[in-house]
């Protein structure tokens, strides 16, 4: 089957569901609630796409929820696929065709981070909710293209994040409650970039579609050191993304600023390069500045200011993926609403450029773009390979 055909079109979406419809079913009593779980009609009818590493784990956290029924995983290695493959669990090559399934509510993404923004697009076209692992995209470029797309179909998308509310928590409420003051400052220490990928080929192991693991990136013979994206230019933007996802969040959620973008991204080059972020209103976050801890904040001495209270989890669980689901029910915006995730990334894919550029960088977030420097402005985005688009 070929690309072309691969991808569902129209008329077979809808000769689909017209089949779905047409054939004979019977409501079991545990769909009615006899078990004590919620009757099917209130449930959340759930896929999980990418379950190899991160995507496993949530699918547990998501399965701990009484009201979720999950019916469909994806994956694109044949032995992962294996593992959920069940009379209740149908399973997928092509993530497309499951979320042509009008039954899905929801999907959980798990795949690598090339991945992430063209799967929580495609999702809010199809009308799913989404929940996907951090980090949610590889370029400045797609977090406005994802955000868009969350509010012009009307759906609730929640980053992964778990660590902004929860490993942080004792700085965060000091933060909130006033104690230290006008925050400052506050630094973060880690992360590293990804590098270029020059590996020779390998054989393609059997029951791994390399070409949709690739799918918007570009094309590279298979080596299966590439299937550890993290390290991987093409991928990833390495550490300063990965855990950056969860770091930066953490801070800008701190401080107060996970509203906004940085103004500018200022290079210091001495001491091995660290930067420092501005935000309107003065507030600075730094990354590796020299003589301060990770997430050490710096207030004002003396200093009282009013206490805010701390938002937190939606759900009776406290947890993000319980969140989620309360969120999915009630149509409010989750705590890591994509808006939030997407802010959290600028910080991200500002710093892999300006170390990349060895040089600052003044960023205009209204525009999406970087003031006067048409070199920095290239690598706001990349190009995709066909057929994927945003």
């Amino acid at each position: 089957m070929t690309k072309e055909t691969y991808r569902p079109t129209r008329r077979q979406f809808l000769a689909g569901g017209c089949a779905a419809v047409a054939a004979p079913y019977v409501i079991p009593a545990v769909a009615l609630g006899a078990d004590g779980r919620p009757p099917a009609s209130e449930r959340i009818v759930m896929g999980g796409i990418g379950l190899r590493n991160q995507g496993g784990g949530d699918r547990i956290n998501f399965l701990r929820n009484e009201e979720v029924q999950y019916a469909a995983a994806c994956d694109v290695l044949k032995s992962v696929r294996d593992r959920f493959q069940s009379k209740n669990c149908k399973v997928y090559v092509d993530y497309r065709e499951l979320l042509a399934r009008p039954d899905i509510d929801a999907v959980h993404i798990g795949t690598p981070e090339h991945w992430h923004a063209q799967m929580i697009v495609d999702a809010c076209r199809a009308g799913k909710d989404v929940f996907c692992q951090k980090p949610e995209s590889l370029t400045l470029g797609e977090g406005p293209k994802m955000v868009a797309a969350a509010r012009r179909y009307g759906r609730v998308v929640s980053g992964g994040s778990q660590r902004v509310l929860e490993d942080y928590r004792p700085t965060v409420d000091k933060c909130w409650a006033g104690e230290l003051g006008t925050i400052k400052s506050i630094n973060i220490n880690g992360g590293n970039l990804s590098q270029p990928c020059n590996l020779p080929a390998e054989p393609v192991p059997e029951g791994l579609d390399w070409d949709l693991w690739l799918g918007p990136a570009p094309w590279a013979p298979f080596n299966r050191e590439r299937l550890g994206f993290n390290r991987w230019r093409d991928y990833s933007g390495g550490g300063l993304t990965d855990w950056g996802s969860h770091h930066f969040g953490a801070a800008m959620f701190a401080v107060g600023v996970r509203d906004l973008q940085p103004e500018e991204v200022i290079y210091h080059a001495e001491q091995g390069g660290h930067l420092t972020f501005r935000f309107a209103g003065g507030v600075l976050l730094t990354h590796k500045c020299p003589g301060k801890k990770h997430f050490e904040v710096e207030g004002t001495p003396g200093e009282k200011k009013a206490p805010q209270p701390v938002p937190v989890y939606a759900g009776r669980s406290k947890l993000i993926h319980g969140d989620f689901l309360d969120c999915v029910k009630t149509r409010r915006k989750p705590f890591r609403d994509i808006q939030y995730a997407a802010n959290t990334m600028a910080v991200c894919h500002l710093a892999v450029i300006a170390y990349d550029l060895k040089r600052s960088l003044k960023w205009d977030a209204a525009r999406q773009e970087f003031v006067g420097d048409e070199e920095a402005n290239r690598f706001v985005d990349r190009a995709r390979r066909e057929p994927w688009w945003l």
